[in-house]
């Protein structure tokens, strides 16, 4: 069992939602990375989501944009965000951990060479934003024979059909985007996420974590009343560009989204 399924059935055996943080890797600095990671899981986030800077990120918002443009400034690549896996690993040895990213970067590596080295730093899952399932096969494959996790997005716009096939083949849990757009975008209809959770659990027993417009204790509350997690992102993300007093804000926000969550019941 992957370290994202056990804790996640942890998780739900103590009636406990999970908490999914996004940082990008080398944002602001490729020396921050690493610190910020053990500072998330020192502050309960159950799953870290490290973004690969890529160079059009075009599922992100302007927030999430710039922290690429930056980790790219500073000449982080696929290769180091693993590397950042790996000096994580060798301090903590629980938290999970997921790559979030475009398909170029690990086409250029080569899936083999990618999942060889991704098992051998102690990365625990990919979701890869560019790959449609229709394309996906190979690459899926060669994840579950290395004991990665697959990760898919499901959006508000996906129907029916698709959601079935999508939920069928993810594995760790489903990211079901809670807003049209772009990370970061708009403002939450708690209704329909509800109506749409639901009907994506009638497809999987996978739990379902929800993302996109999570900005604070309030919204985290509330989405993780009704799913079986939350990812927040460009909320961390901003304040991490202010510098340090950014940084210590975006520990700051982490330690009350995890007590706002741990406050469902």
């Amino acid at each position: 069992m992957s370290r994202i399924a056990q804790r996640l059935n942890e998780l739900a055996s103590e009636n406990r939602k999970a908490l999914v943080a996004y940082v990008v890797a080398g944002d602001p600095a490729k020396s921050v990375t690493v610190p910020f990671m053990h500072s998330l899981a020192e502050r309960g986030t159950d799953i870290i989501e490290l973004g690969v800077p890529f160079s059009d990120p075009m599922a992100e918002g302007p927030t999430i944009q710039r922290a690429h443009e930056r980790a790219l400034e500073n000449n982080t690549s696929l290769r180091d965000a693993l590397d950042m896996v790996a000096e994580f690993r060798s301090d903590n040895q629980h938290t999970a951990v997921i790559l979030m990213g475009y398909a170029n970067p690990v086409e250029a590596m080569g899936y083999q060479d990618f999942c060889a080295r991704a098992v051998e730093v102690g990365l625990d899952g990919v979701l890869t934003v560019d790959l449609p399932p229709e394309e996906a096969a190979d690459f899926n494959a060669m994840l579950a024979d290395h004991g990665l996790d697959t990760i898919y997005l499901v959006s508000p716009t996906t129907d029916s059909d698709r959601a079935k096939t999508i939920a069928n083949i993810a594995t760790g849990f489903l990211y079901y985007v809670s807003l049209k757009g772009v990370t970061g975008a708009g403002s939450l209809d708690l209704e329909d996420v509800r109506k749409n959770i639901a009907k994506l659990k009638a497809f999987t027993t996978v739990p379902v974590c929800v993302g996109f417009g999570i900005k604070d204790a309030d919204s985290a509350r509330s989405l993780a009343s009704i799913a079986d997690g939350v990812v927040v992102g460009s909320a961390i993300v901003e304040l991490l560009a202010q510098g340090d007093t950014g940084l210590m804000k975006a520990e700051s926000l982490v330690s009350e989204l995890r007590l706002a969550i741990d406050e469902v019941e």
